[in-house]
C-alpha cells in the first residue's frame, strides 16, 4: 500500500481507503460480523482512512467502525472521517447551522466511542449551504473546542467543490471521481492542488457496475439503492451507478473489458485509473466482505496505466457516458 498526504490535514493516508456505507444501510442485508472481517482485512492490507457518516445506518455504521477500532487498539492509526447534515428533516440550507451540527458531532463522537473527529464533512449540503461564512466560521470553532480537527465537504457538482476552496479552513472534498465520471480532472483537481486541498474519491466502482459482476439480468435487493434510487427517487441519482442509465453502463463495461491489462481485475482496472491522477488523496471503495477489499488494495501497487490505454477509456467515456452526466455533475 502506498500512502498521499491528505491536503492541509498532515495526514498521511493510503491511496485505497475504506467507504463504510454499504455495511452501515442501502445495499442490502448488513451482516455484522462479515462488515468486521472486512475491515480487519483492510487493515491488514494497509488500509488507514475509513470514511463513514452519522446516516449510514442511523449510525450502525459509526458503530461497527468504533467496535473495529477497539478490536485493533495498538496497532497503528487508523484515520476516520465522518459526515453529518442529512439528518435533518427537511434536509434544507436553513439547518446547515453550528448549533445543529455540533449536536450531530456529539452524536457522531458518541457512536465512534472517540473523544474528537479526526475529519468531519459535511454531507452533500444544499446549494446555498456554500455560500453561509457564519457555518464556516461555527466549523472553525468546533476545531478550536477541539471536538474535530479538520474539516471538509462532500459534494455532488464540481460547482460545489470549487465554490468550497474559497474557504480557507476546508481541508478536503470529497467528490465522486471514477471512469463514468471525468469532469472533475479537467479544471477542480488543479485548483484543488494549488490551495491543497485533499481529494476525496468516492462512488469509484460506479455503486459496483465497474466491477464487471453485473449485466442486464442482474437483480438487487428492494433495500439496495440500485434497485430505488435508478432514477434519484431517494436522493440524488448521481449517488447510484455514477448517474449512468443501467443500460448504458453494462455496454461501457464490455468495452471496458476488452482494454485492461490481462493482469488486472475490472475493480483494479477502475481504481487504477483513479489513482493515475497524483491530486487525488485517496479514494473509498466500499466492501462487505474481506475478499472485495483485498482485491481493492491491491490497486495501489500495480503500475500507472498506460498513455494509450487512458485515451481507450476517454473514447468510450465521450461516446457513451459524457453526454448523460458530464454537464449534470
Amino acid at each position: 500500500m502506498k500512502y498521499r498526504a491528505l491536503g492541509k490535514t498532515g495526514y498521511k493516508v493510503s491511496e485505497v481507503g475504506f467507504g463504510a456505507w454499504a455495511i452501515g444501510a442501502d445495499w442490502g442485508r448488513v451482516d455484522d460480523k462479515k462488515a468486521l472481517l472486512a475491515l480487519h482485512a483492510a487493515a491488514e492490507q494497509g488500509v488507514n482512512f475509513i470514511d463513514t457518516a452519522d446516516v449510514y445506518g442511523n449510525g450502525h455504521s459509526e458503530q461497527l467502525i468504533a467496535k473495529f477500532l477497539k478490536e485493533r487498539k495498538g496497532k497503528g492509526k487508523i484515520y476516520v472521517a465522518t459526515k453529518a447534515g442529512r439528518r435533518l428533516s427537511p434536509h434544507t440550507a436553513e439547518g446547515y447551522n453550528g448549533k445543529n451540527i455540533e449536536k450531530f458531532i456529539d452524536r457522531s463522537l458518541k457512536n465512534l466511542r472517540a473523544d474528537t473527529l479526526d475529519l468531519l464533512q459535511l454531507h452533500c449540503p444544499p446549494n446555498d449551504v456554500y455560500y453561509n461564512q457564519e457555518l464556516f466560521d461555527s466549523l472553525e470553532r468546533l476545531k478550536k473546542k477541539g471536538k474535530i480537527r479538520h474539516f471538509g465537504v462532500s459534494v455532488e457538482k464540481v460547482e460545489q467543490a470549487i465554490k468550497a476552496l474559497d474557504y480557507p479552513g476546508v481541508a478536503t472534498v470529497q467528490i465522486i471521481f471514477n471512469i463514468f465520471r471525468q469532469r472533475p480532472k479537467e479544471l477542480f483537481f488543479k485548483l484543488a492542488k494549488e490551495k491543497n486541498v485533499g481529494i476525496i474519491v468516492r462512488v469509484p466502482l460506479a455503486s459496483g457496475l465497474l466491477t464487471g459482476k453485473y449485466n442486464l439480468e442482474s437483480k438487487f435487493p428492494k433495500t439496495d439503492h440500485r434497485n430505488y434510487n435508478r432514477h434519484g427517487e431517494a436522493f440524488d441519482v448521481g449517488e447510484t451507478f455514477a448517474g449512468v442509465d443501467y443500460k448504458t453502463g453494462v455496454k461501457a463495461v464490455k468495452r471496458l473489458e476488452k482494454i485492461k491489462p490481462e493482469y488486472m481485475s475490472m475493480p483494479e482496472f477502475a481504481l487504477r485509473f483513479i489513482l493515475d491522477f497524483k491530486q487525488v488523496s485517496t479514494t473509498i471503495p466500499g466492501g462487505k466482505m474481506p475478499s472485495q477489499v483485498i482485491d481493492n488494495a491491491k490497486a495501489s501497487s500495480l503500475k500507472p496505466l498506460s498513455v494509450s490505454t487512458h485515451k481507450k477509456i476517454e473514447k468510450i467515456y465521450e461516446e457513451l457516458v459524457k453526454p448523460q452526466v458530464h454537464n449534470r455533475w
